[in-house]
């Protein structure tokens, strides 16, 4: 070929060379690119861990990029899949879990050192409780400080979301790839061990706990980004965060009810219920049926209660002597637990009415004893209520119509043997999404927490959108 040829093809080998070198870059950049970057929450799809690597790997130098999603391992360190611990185990892949979520790593004192224990690692048997080297979770504190645990089996579902299989919600390291933050605070056991003063404090050890947590968020840059909007608090006894619920109002809250919150506070657009953990226990195998339970009617618990709870009173002179009624004072110093058991497991319906506030425990003893709800509470929320059909497997009476003279035993006499078998039959396929369970297993109570919490997530962002529509124009100013 003449000189001039040669010349003139040399260029234009080398603009093929750069623009397949372009594309292929591009190509590469896309297969990393994630609707996270955009700040928009990704839905929950199945991704094969083996085709999407997920690593830990350092920002590159390019102006405004970002780390590769990643996320924590046992002992709270960003994960290495290539690492050899745990080399070859199944590990859950962040984007196939319904809810992302970065947790602050809070002094001991938060939440009584659980952050402390490490789960068994990716190389053992998941999880392996009974070997010498996989150390069981440390016991949540006993007794009737168990109904409001709420916040310690979500801390441990994060702990060990990245050695176990894929659940509903898993720990990343990186608050920036994270739909929530996870504050893991146990109000509920900070409020029933420390919330009186001992002599010589003048503030009691839970509400200078709070007190810390408020300076502590306000000063982190995950709180100022979003003002806490995509926080998530536990506060699940109703007398939890008292001081703080105000200040911390934006973010998301954890709660049993409404029922000593202000609107302004919490609601249940904002907000999410969970059930209490059940002290009763459950009915594993239950072939008790109509005929088998001789009880029509069961209630064992506190009669005189003040505020909301005074119709507890008023129902038990009305129904004490009825026929086929349990009605009776009962409390955990005198075995309740053990007794509620029992008689809720051999009742067909049992009442679960209003006391100092909305909720209570007891709703869910019944649903796991399969003994049929009646429920007599105006102004109840119940958890998952937009997923599950309480009517389907409940009663509900207004509290205006459970004192009329014979309107209750006549509401559940008449009930068929048909239509509570359908009922009971209902109850032994829904009670699995209470229980609270380590570890955690599919549609539980802490996996229905979770996919509850990420239903807020558009609401969050869709909030976040709209209140930075200006916050350009306003830099100019």
């Amino acid at each position: 070929m003449a000189p001039r040829g040669r010349t003139l093809l040399l260029p234009l080998a080398a603009a093929t060379v750069l623009v397949a070198s372009t594309i292929f870059l591009f190509a590469a950049a896309g297969a990393r690119w994630r609707p996270a970057d955009t700040g928009l929450p990704v839905p929950p799809r199945a991704v094969s861990a083996a085709a999407v690597p997920v690593t830990a790997s350092a920002s590159s130098n390019t102006t405004g990029a970002r780390k590769e999603l990643s996320f924590l391992d046992e002992n709270g360190r960003p994960d290495d899949p290539g690492s050899g611990s745990g080399a070859g185990a199944a590990r859950c892949d962040p984007r196939a879990a319904a809810v992302r979520v970065f947790m602050y790593d809070l002094p001991p004192e938060f939440h009584f050192g659980l952050l402390g224990w490490s789960p068994p690692s990716t190389g053992s048997v998941w999880p392996d409780l009974t070997s010498g080297a996989a150390a069981p979770p440390p016991r949540y504190p006993g007794g009737l400080n168990q109904q409001h645990s709420v916040a310690y089996w979500l801390t441990l579902d994060l702990l060990s979301s990245s050695s176990a299989p894929c659940g509903a919600a898993v720990r990343v390291a990186d608050s920036r790839d994270a739909d929530l933050v996870f504050v893991p605070f146990f109000a509920s056991l900070s409020y029933n061990r420390h919330s009186r003063p001992v002599p010589p404090e003048k503030v009691s050890r839970d509400k200078a706990l709070q007190e810390k947590l408020i300076r502590y968020l306000a000063a982190r840059p995950e709180w100022k980004r979003y003002g806490g909007a995509d926080h998530v608090i536990v506060a699940h006894h109703p007398n939890s965060l008292l001081h703080a619920r105000a200040a911390l109002s934006p973010a998301v809250f954890v709660l049993s009810d409404f029922g000593r919150y202000q609107p302004r506070v919490a609601s249940l657009e904002k907000d999410v219920i969970a059930p209490y953990k059940h002290m009763a226990k459950a009915f594993v195998n239950d072939s008790a049926g109509f005929d088998h339970r001789t009880t029509l009617l069961y209630f064992r618990g506190a009669i005189y209660r003040k505020e909301g709870g005074s119709i507890r009173q008023e129902l038990y002179y009305m129904l004490k002597d009825e026929k086929d009624v349990y009605f009776s004072f009962g409390s955990v110093q005198d075995h309740g637990a053990s007794k509620a058991s029992q008689g809720m497991h051999s009742s067909k319906f049992c009442l679960n009415i209003a006391g100092d506030t909305p909720s209570s425990n007891r709703l869910f003893d019944a649903i796991v004893s399969h003994c049929v709800p009646v429920i007599i509470s105006d102004d109840i929320e119940l958890p998952f209520e937009d997923v599950l059909d309480y009517s389907k497997f409940s009663i509900f009476v207004r509290s205006s119509d459970a004192v009329k003279k014979g309107y209750l035993m006549r509401l559940i006499s008449g009930v068929s043997k048909q239509q509570w078998t359908r009922m009971w039959n209902r109850l032994k396929e829904v009670d699995k999404h209470f229980e609270y369970q380590y570890p955690s297993q599919k549609d539980d109570a802490v996996q229905m927490i979770w996919q509850a919490l990420a239903r807020r997530v558009p609401a969050i962002q869709l909030k976040v959108h709209r209140s930075s529509r200006f916050s350009r124009s306003d830099r100019g100013k």
